[in-house]
């Protein structure tokens, strides 16, 4: 995938649901209600039960959406993800040896930074977006309007404190996209299995970000 690509799918869904799951057949099930609710951009951390498997799986029943990887910490880590079929892949820092091995096979990758120089260095190091976090531990939505100013070239993708309630701030103060975890699956929802709760919840999300202007 291009970056041209990968930058335009940001555009167009503005978030990411990111599973973290315990157990393989309750991250496909978490999988399959956001995509009902029309997210077209899952990511299923590398530490989730059976990641490769579910990646997999998830790659042939929701051909419609594009399906990632993130909590990568090393070279072996990318390759793996990239063998097991993720489309993009994050992880929680900057490792420029990660980075290259991404850019060899054309998969997009999102490192992770917080300060200026972590993010300006993450994308010197051929980033295809940065991570900015944990956003919400350094002042969330105005750390990203005082970064964004000298750094408008860069595409950031904030994420750790992330919520229904403020993924339009983030948009509006500048970010490309937003990545959405827990807020997106309340535990109270998982442990009753409310697919539909968690699809519903996922198309307002996505309804509002698409009101705001490109």
């Amino acid at each position: 995938m291009t970056s041209e690509i990968w930058l335009s799918l940001l555009k167009q869904y503005r978030a990411i649901a990111v599973i973290r799951a315990p157990k393989r057949q309750l991250g496909k099930q978490m999988a399959q209600a956001t995509a009902t609710g029309g997210m077209g951009l899952i990511e299923i951390t590398w530490n989730s039960d059976q990641a490769p498997e579910l990646i997999a799986e998830l790659r042939s029943e929701l051909p419609d959406c594009v399906i990632g990887t993130g909590t990568l910490f090393t070279v072996e880590d990318v390759k793996n993800a990239i063998a097991s079929g993720a489309q993009f892949l994050f992880s929680p820092h900057t490792n420029p040896a990660m980075i290259q091995a991404a850019k060899q096979a054309e998969i997009p990758i999102i490192p992770g930074a917080l300060t200026p120089t972590e993010i300006i260095t993450a994308w010197q190091a051929g980033a295809s977006c940065v991570k900015v976090f944990p956003i919400s531990a350094v002042g969330g939505v105005d750390y990203l309007k005082s970064i964004k100013g000298p750094m408008g070239n860069i595409p950031l993708i904030p994420t750790g404190g992330v919520t229904l309630n403020n993924a339009v701030a983030f948009i509006q103060a500048g970010a490309i996209a937003v990545g959405l975890a827990g807020d997106l699956f309340p535990p109270t929802l998982i442990i009753e299995q409310n697919w539909d709760a968690i699809a519903q919840k996922t198309q307002i999300l996505l309804q509002q970000l698409s009101e705001i202007s490109n």
